[in-house]
C-alpha cells in the first residue's frame, strides 16, 4: 500500500465524486476522520496525506471549519476528514460540539494522531473516541521532540494497552507516514470498554506509566523560550514584542505587495484596459455609472470613481486581498510555532472582561491594520457571542492604517492633544462597550482552556497549504459580495439616498454633535471609504474642537464597504444589523458626550 498524496487523476475523481454523494448509503465512499487535540500536527498530516487536492468546508450551521481530501491506499481511494481539534468529546466550546458530531456521524475508519511529548492529555480524547467502536489506528507523533525532552514511549507497548496499531511518527518530516498508510488495512477496534469518566484518569495513568519513561536532560534555551513565555513580566514583554513584530509585518508585507505588484498591475494593465470599457459605455451612462463610476479629469479614479469594476476590484485585489494574505502568513506561523497559545494565555484575564477570551489579542491587533482581517480572526474565537463582541468592538473602536494615518494628518496640525483625543475617545469606548456587550448580552464566554505546545519550526509543506486554502476560501466567498456591496452603495448615491438621508438627520448632527449639516453628508459616505470621509471635513471650516467630535463619530459610525461585506458573511444579516445598531447608538453618544465636554469647558 502507498499513499498517492492525491495527485492522481483516479483520486481527482474522487475528490469531486465524494462531493457530490450523499453521507449514507451503499454508494457512501469509505471515510477515514483524522482526530486529535489541537496543536498535535494534524494539519502536517493532512497535508502529507492528501497534498493539494483538498476542499476547505464549514460545519452546517457554523463558521467552525474543517478540510476534507482524498487518500489512495493501494486500490482503495478513501476520503480523509480532518475532525476539528478537541481536547475532550465532552464538549468545552464549539469546536469540540461538532467534533463530537462528526465522530457520532461516523467513518469507516478513524486515524488518532497523538502528542508524544504530552501524551496524558491526549490520551483523554484518544480513549473517548476509541470507546465509540470504530476501527482505529493511532499515529504516535513528534517522537523525535519528546525524545530531545528526555520522554520516551514504546509504541509497542501502547498497542498493547489500547489494542489498535500504534505507528512512531514525525509527520513534518513524513517518518513514519508510510508505514502509517500501509497499516491502514489493520485498523481495529479496540477492546477497551467505556470507562468511567471518574475513573479515567486513573486509567490513563495506569498505561502511561507502562508505556512511557522520562529520562534526566539538560535544560536547553527552547526550554527557557517557552518558560519565559508565559511569565508574567518576561512574557508580557515577549508578548507585546511579538504583537508589534506582527502588526508591522502584516503591514509590510501588506503594503509592499501593493507598492510592488498590485498597484503597478491596475495602472499599465487595468486602467487601460477600463478605460476602453467606459469608452464603449458612454460617460455618463447609467450602466456606466454603476460599473465604471464618476470619471475624474477624464480617468478612472480607483478609490473615488465607485464603479463596480474598478473600485470593486480595486477595493479586494488591491486594498483588502494584499493585507488578507500578509495577516494569513503571520497567524498561521503563530499557530504552527506554537506561540500563539502562549499569548492568549497572557492577555486572557484583561480581554475576559470584554467578554472575550485571550485569543481575540489577534483580531484586535490586525484591525489597526485593516478590519477586514481583523474580523476574519474572530473565527479564532470559540463561541458566537465572542464573535460577535469582538467584531462589533473593532468595527466601532479599531481604527485602520488609512484612517489613522488621515487622523494624525488632518488633526497633527492642530497640536498632538487632539490626536490623543481621539484615540483616548476610541480606547474607552473599546474598554466600555465590551463591559456592557458582556453584561447585557446572553450566554457566557468559555474559559480558556489550551494546552501549551512545545515550540517548533513550522512545516512548509502544510504552512503553504493553509495559506493557500484561506485565501482561496476568502476569494471565493468575498469577492461577489463586495461587489455587489459597491453596486448597492453606489445605487444609493446615484439615486439620491445619501443625500435625502443627509438632509434628515442633519438636525441631529446639529443639536447632539454640534456640527454644521455638511459634515452630515461626509460622515454617512464614511461607508464607502472613512479615510477619504475624513479628508472631506477639512474644507468645512471646522473648528479644532468641532473636527474631533466629527472624527471620533465618523471613526464609530458604518465600517468601510468591505469591512461591512465581510462583517455580514461572517455575523450574517440578522447580527450585522445589530452590530450596526450599536455602532450608531455608541457613535452619537461618543460625539455627543464630548461636544458637551467641549461647550462645558470652553
Amino acid at each position: 500500500m502507498s499513499s498517492c498524496n492525491g495527485r492522481c487523476s483516479e483520486c481527482s475523481g474522487c475528490l469531486s465524486r465524494f462531493s457530490s454523494l450523499p453521507a449514507g448509503g451503499e454508494d457512501r465512499p469509505k471515510r477515514i476522520l483524522l482526530t486529535g487535540n489541537p496543536n498535535v500536527g494534524k494539519s502536517a498530516f493532512f497535508s502529507r496525506l492528501t497534498g493539494v487536492h483538498a476542499i476547505s468546508s464549514n460545519y452546517p450551521g457554523t463558521t467552525v471549519g474543517f478540510m476534507e481530501g482524498t487518500l489512495r491506499a493501494g486500490k482503495t481511494c478513501y476520503r480523509l476528514v480532518d475532525v476539528p481539534g478537541a481536547y475532550t468529546l465532552e464538549p468545552t466550546n464549539e469546536a469540540e460540539e461538532i467534533a463530537r458530531k462528526m465522530i457520532e456521524e461516523g467513518g469507516d475508519k478513524v486515524i488518532i494522531v497523538l502528542d508524544a511529548t504530552a501524551l496524558e492529555r491526549n490520551l483523554v480524547l484518544a480513549l473517548q473516541v476509541l470507546e465509540r467502536g470504530i476501527p482505529s489506528i493511532v499515529a504516535l507523533n513528534m517522537v523525535d521532540e519528546a525524545r530531545h525532552r528526555g520522554v520516551l514511549v514504546d509504541p509497542a507497548a501502547l498497542q498493547k494497552e489500547l489494542g489498535v496499531p500504534v505507528v512512531p511518527t514525525v509527520a513534518v518530516t513524513g517518518q513514519g507516514i508510510r508505514e502509517l498508510v500501509a497499516k491502514l488495512d489493520e485498523a481495529a477496534v479496540s477492546p477497551l470498554a467505556g470507562i468511567p469518566r471518574e475513573e479515567r484518569w486513573q486509567r490513563i495513568g495506569e498505561i502511561v506509566g507502562r508505556v512511557q519513561k522520562v529520562v534526566h536532560r539538560h535544560h536547553t534555551w527552547r526550554d527557557r523560550l517557552e518558560d519565559a513565555s508565559v511569565h508574567r513580566f518576561w512574557g508580557t514583554l515577549i508578548g507585546i514584542a511579538v504583537l508589534a513584530l506582527s502588526y508591522g509585518m502584516v503591514r509590510q508585507i501588506g503594503e509592499g505587495l501593493i507598492r510592488l505588484a498590485l498597484d503597478p498591475f491596475f495602472e499599465r494593465v487595468v486602467r487601460p484596459f477600463l478605460m476602453k470599457v467606459s469608452d464603449l459605455l458612454g460617460p455618463g451612462s447609467l450602466l456606466h455609472t454603476l460599473l465604471i463610476g464618476t470619471l475624474f479629469d477624464g480617468r478612472i479614479d480607483f478609490e473615488l470613481s465607485f464603479g463596480m469594476i474598478s473600485t470593486g476590484l480595486y477595493v479586494e485585489f488591491v486594498m483588502v486581498l494584499p493585507y488578507i494574505v500578509a495577516f494569513y502568513a503571520v497567524l498561521s506561523f503563530l499557530e504552527d510555532s506554537g506561540y500563539l497559545p502562549r499569548l492568549a494565555v497572557l492577555f486572557d484575564a484583561l480581554l475576559h472582561r470584554l467578554g472575550i477570551h485571550g485569543y481575540a489579542v489577534i483580531p484586535t491587533l490586525l484591525g489597526l491594520g485593516c478590519n477586514v482581517p481583523g474580523i476574519l480572526a474572530t473565527r479564532v474565537l470559540e463561541s458566537r457571542r465572542e464573535r460577535f463582541i469582538a467584531a462589533t468592538l473593532i468595527s466601532v473602536a479599531i481604527p485602520c492604517a488609512a484612517l489613522q494615518a488621515m487622523v494624525v494628518g488632518v488633526l497633527g496640525n492642530l497640536g498632538l492633544r487632539y490626536v490623543l483625543l481621539v484615540y483616548g475617545s476610541l480606547f474607552l469606548s473599546w474598554l466600555l462597550l465590551g463591559r456592557i456587550l458582556h453584561k447585557m448580552l446572553p450566554g457566557f464566554s468559555p474559559e480558556l482552556i489550551v494546552e501549551i505546545p512545545p515550540y517548533r519550526m513550522p512545516s512548509a509543506k502544510a504552512f503553504a497549504m493553509k495559506l493557500w486554502f484561506r485565501i482561496r476560501g476568502f476569494l471565493l466567498e468575498a469577492t461577489p459580495l463586495v461587489l455587489g456591496g459597491i453596486l448597492f452603495a453606489n445605487l444609493l448615491t446615484t439615486t439620491g439616498i445619501i443625500g435625502l438621508l443627509s438632509r434628515l438627520v442633519a438636525p441631529l448632527f446639529n443639536v447632539v454633535l454640534g456640527l454644521p449639516a455638511s459634515a452630515a453628508g461626509a460622515i454617512l459616505l464614511g461607508i464607502l471609504r472613512k479615510d477619504v470621509a475624513v479628508g472631506m471635513l477639512v474644507p468645512l471650516g471646522l473648528s479644532a474642537s468641532q473636527l474631533v467630535v466629527a472624527t471620533v463619530t465618523l471613526a464609530m459610525t458604518f465600517p468601510c464597504i468591505a469591512t461591512f461585506v465581510v462583517l455580514w458573511k461572517e455575523l450574517g444579516a440578522a447580527d450585522t444589523l445589530k452590530s450596526l445598531g450599536i455602532m450608531l447608538i455608541t457613535a452619537f453618544a461618543a460625539g455627543g458626550i464630548l461636544n458637551a465636554a467641549f461647550s462645558f469647558f470652553s
